[in-house]
């Protein structure tokens, strides 16, 4: 058995961390599906960027959507929700089977919009009307900005992945920005069972601290944050605040593990993926880290529900002065700025094939 199959059977689900036409084309995204147990996946900027970038399987779309006026982050989406709207379908029996715990794909708000709560709100609500997808996730930055917008995008319906999260008080504020949407619903009489999953970005926090760290806690910071998380993920479940809204029909946010691809060379290329195996969670993976798992990765014990020795790892760092609060703070600016970045690249890209498309067509 592969193991992927086993991650799998644990109960743990497989999201692939990419999205490109050419993956839809030609079957690998549904070979993924069938043979290697990927029942989702994630997008961003970064990828979409990439996807475009580096492929001529766009090109008939820009042209088209040129030659109909439309133009740069309008046309964006419009490509971004083909692709997904045709993922969404490959996934759709895994949301039916599992009456939508899983089978979801995920498409980002503007990542411009991470500190503007209005803005973000209204992106997310367009989006989610646009794509009329039952299993699409809308993604929103865990950012202070972003929380209201949480809250207000679960009161209304929308399904949202929370991105960029780093730490154990991250996620515990998005929770509670998922919870009160929820609440907020049952109060109003409102069907409670609004998807969601909380992204904790994992490796890099490893690579924020690899010349600074002791060699002898290389590779440990990442997970142990992830554990610590995972803790008060579990602890969270297990409360009367949530458990009143489960009695009441609500669809538990689930702990999603991003940026599981390994950074540093020296490590194992599933490192990430072994430490953090645990039912009830979603693992984002890059393809290469997909691939490693099914072609030689071993699964080892499953992730403690206490967080196992994260509160010693995480003391080891504080000696060696690393501080884990501004650490974190300082990764989720790092992050919305990286997003930022390659939205400028995503839409300078789609703007450059747009003219040149248009002037192959004598426009």
């Amino acid at each position: 058995m592969k193991a992927t199959q086993e991650l799998h059977d644990l109960g743990q689900s497989i999201w692939l961390d990419n999205i490109t036409r050419d993956l839809l084309d030609d079957g690998t995204l549904a070979g993924y599906i069938k043979e290697l147990s990927v029942t989702g996946l994630t997008s961003n900027p970064t990828i979409f960027d990439h996807a475009i970038k580096n492929s001529s399987a766009y090109d008939a779309a820009i042209r088209e959507k040129v030659g109909n006026g439309t133009t740069g982050e309008s046309l964006f989406f419009e490509l971004a929700l083909e692709d997904l709207t045709r993922a969404a379908a490959l996934f759709r029996p895994v949301y039916d089977r599992t009456d939508g715990v899983d089978g979801w794909v995920s498409l980002e708000v503007s990542p411009v919009l991470a500190y503007d709560t209005p803005s973000t709100l209204a992106a997310a609500r367009n989006l989610h009307a646009r794509a009329a997808l039952p299993n699409l996730f809308i993604k929103i930055p865990g950012t202070k900005e972003g929380l209201p917008a949480i809250e207000e995008a679960i009161f209304a319906g929308v399904p949202i992945n929370v991105t960029l999260l780093f730490s154990r008080e991250q996620y515990l504020a998005a929770a509670e920005a998922f919870l009160r949407g929820v609440e907020r619903r049952i109060d109003a009489g409102l069907p409670p069972n609004v998807g969601s999953v909380a992204s904790l970005f994992v490796s890099r926090w490893d690579s924020a601290v690899m010349t600074k760290a002791p060699d002898l806690l290389r590779g440990q910071l990442g997970i142990a944050i992830a554990r610590r998380t995972y803790k008060a993920y579990r602890t969270l479940l297990d409360s009367p605040r949530w458990q009143r809204a489960l009695n009441n029909g609500m669809r538990p946010q689930r702990l999603l593990w991003a940026s599981t691809g390994t950074k540093d060379p020296a490590a194992s290329d599933v490192l990430y993926v072994k430490a953090l195996a645990a039912p009830f969670t979603v693992n984002t993976m890059p393809e290469n880290t997909l691939h490693a798992l099914a072609d030689h990765g071993e699964l080892g014990a499953v992730l403690s529900a206490d967080g196992g020795d994260c509160e010693e790892v995480l003391t080891r760092f504080a000696k060696a002065g690393i501080d884990i609060d501004a650490l974190a703070s300082q990764l989720q600016n790092e992050g919305a700025k990286s997003f930022v970045k390659s939205w400028n690249d995503l839409l300078a890209v789609i703007d450059s094939k747009s003219v040149a498309l248009r002037k192959a067509i004598g426009g």
